[in-house]
């Protein structure tokens, strides 16, 4: 039944323990406090980048506390989502 399951699967997902090798259900990983989000953006655009995806996850996730330190040629984004689940929504729904 497993091998079925990774079969039918994309290529990039994996839902094993990256520890011990065992095959794991997703919600027995996720803990309830895991709400930070934190990105780094490289580059001459890094600021317009981590400010639209501040605006991204305010606009989607009202209750989200975000802040951007810049310096220089880099930014670093910092979300913290009011639930666990509004994290791994905005990452999937944003590829990160």
């Amino acid at each position: 039944m497993i091998n079925q399951i990774k079969q039918q699967q994309a290529d990039n997902v994996n839902d094993s323990c990256a520890d011990c090798g065992s095959f794991v259900d997703i919600g027995a990983v996720v803990e309830a406090q895991d709400t930070l989000l934190e990105l780094s953006f490289i580059g001459d655009d890094a600021l317009a980048r981590a400010s639209a995806l501040k605006l991204a996850a305010e606009q989607r996730f009202p209750g989200t506390k975000a802040s951007i330190h810049h310096t220089a040629d880099q930014c670093a984004l910092t979300l913290d989502f009011a639930f666990s689940v509004e994290k791994m929504i905005f990452q999937l729904e944003n590829a990160l």
